[in-house]
């Protein structure tokens, strides 16, 4: 390749050749620093063996390195350059704030699927790192660079992913929870134009964030916290040659003393509307149809919400405990979508009684939160693609043995992902389901499981964005999406102005 010859393992156990951190951008450190990635590389790396990972992209919420833009490539033992193989791209998770490319270990999806394709998985700058915004940064840099070096990603791709022997005109991108927003920003940005970079996007549990305009009070005021925790001076007009010059200790010290202040907030950072990547806010985008043409397959677990706020440290907002009230959840919704009124909380509440709850405040606000930031994102974003004629693909997964919380889907899918409690034969069958219909998608663009023998339907209503596949152990059958689900998604996505989504 022009910047490097990379050298690969074939592991004979696995039946799988692995090239770990190939760089495909220069490291944004200094002046590079809230700058879009310079990708290629500047420089030639010469010969590199690549047998591991490279360091976690570093953030106020982890330790790593910010010389960390590098990727990975898994492909069978065996393919060449001539084998043109579908390519599956993969964002990992982790609220935008931390985690890192080396959970998602690809091996069973590769010996899952009927049909060969390759894995990609690239990392991207989080946090503060790469989600810090405001007029300062939109005029001396760019904003959102954590999708832009996920872009870069896919830019390499098209570039490279023939000599490893994939198909640039076949390529899926993939993520979960974060990743599977990041699929669904990419969906959006620039109007819906992806330039071709993809052909296909899926996405396990995709959030819906609080998302403010990039120059707006919101996002000046946390930029002006977060210069003054690092000793720069919001005020001075070279409080980025400050913030670019700071050491990335001082830098994690801003980021974890600004999370320690907002006790409410989950997640700080993520992406923002900057009015030249992300042109829109995802509902607005999805409904007025500026998003890329391309089948999708989005889908979300029975019990996202749940134990998120028993995380926060102001009581006022935490909803496990013992004392929690109906104004304990709308703290908890509004701290975060901040511009969340307690209105239209009232309006939300009428549709989530608390006797349906068993009086359970904590059930109650985890079954709203749940329902707002990821299950009714997969009907939005497989709803809209249903009316613009679209393949579009949804599922339920629920799993009363193992459970069915956020990322546990990821079971199925990543060594990594250990279960709480041994899996059972019908876990481990609906796993192997599972792979089948999510590799399937990638290579044929149709979800199929020889081994679940079931058809899996796409939308055919958009407005409910059913019906969808319920997958359970011992139980993998198309289900509809009853009238209370829709009606309750349908009011959350019209308070999409208020709260900035």
């Amino acid at each position: 390749m022009p910047d490097g010859t990379f050298v690969g393992v074939d592991d004979n156990s696995t039946g799988v050749t692995s090239f770990k951190g190939i760089p495909f951008a220069d490291a944004p450190v200094g002046d590079l620093r809230w700058r879009a990635p310079v990708s290629p590389p500047s420089k030639h790396f010469g010969m590199i063996n690549t047998t591991k990972f490279a360091s976690s992209c570093v953030s106020f919420a982890q330790s790593g390195s910010e010389d960390c833009l590098f990727g990975n490539v898994f492909a069978p033992a065996g393919t060449t350059s001539r084998d043109r193989l579908p390519v599956l791209v993969w964002f990992h998770g982790g609220g935008f704030q931390s985690s890192s490319t080396r959970h998602a270990d690809p091996v069973w999806l590769l010996q899952s699927t009927a049909k060969p394709f390759i894995f990609v998985s690239f990392a991207y700058r989080l946090g503060d790192m790469g989600f810090l915004a405001g007029s300062r940064i939109k005029n001396d840099g760019d904003l959102n660079v954590g999708l832009l070096d996920q872009r870069a990603g896919l830019r390499w791709v098209q570039r490279y992913i023939g000599k490893f022997g994939g198909d640039r005109s076949r390529v899926t991108i993939w993520g979960q929870s974060a990743g599977a927003g990041s699929t669904m920003y990419h969906l959006i940005a620039r109007g819906g134009n992806n330039d071709g970079l993809f052909h296909a996007a899926m996405g396990d549990s995709p959030c819906n964030t609080f998302t403010p305009f990039a120059t707006g009070d919101y996002l000046e005021t946390l930029f002006s916290q977060y210069a003054s925790y690092a000793g720069c001076n919001s005020d001075a007009s070279d409080v980025l040659d400050c913030l670019r010059s700071a050491d990335i200790s001082v830098l994690q010290s801003a980021g974890t003393q600004l999370s320690n202040n907002r006790t409410s907030t989950l997640f700080n950072f993520a992406p923002i509307l900057d009015g030249e990547y992300v042109t829109q806010r995802p509902v607005e985008a999805f409904s007025n149809g500026r998003f890329a043409r391309v089948p999708v397959f989005f889908g979300s677990n029975t019990d996202e919400g749940a134990h998120w706020s028993a995380g926060l440290p102001n009581p006022n907002a935490n909803t496990s405990e013992p004392d929690a009230t109906e104004q304990t959840a709308y703290n908890f919704l509004q701290g975060q979508w901040d511009t969340f009124s307690e209105h239209s909380f009232n309006r939300v509440s009428r549709l989530y009684p608390l006797d349906a709850f068993d009086d359970s405040i904590s059930l109650q606000a985890q079954q709203m939160y749940g329902d707002m930031r990821y299950i009714c994102t997969a009907g939005l974003i497989t709803g809209a693609l249903t009316s613009a004629g679209l393949p579009a693909f949804r599922y339920h997964y629920d799993n009363k043995h193992l459970g069915a919380f956020h990322h546990y889907d990821l079971q199925a899918m990543f060594p990594d992902e250990v279960p709480d409690f041994p899996p059972d034969a019908s876990d481990t069958a609906l796993f192997q389901a599972m792979r089948e219909y999510w590799t399937s998608f990638v290579t044929d663009g149709r979800p199929s499981s020889n081994s679940a023998g079931v058809t899996w339907r796409s939308v055919r209503q958009a407005s409910s964005a059913s019906p969808r596949m319920l997958l359970s152990p011992g139980l993998v059958q198309m289900e509809d999406i009853d009238h209370d689900s829709a009606t309750r998604c349908a009011l959350w996505e019209s308070l999409n102005e208020e709260m900035q989504t």
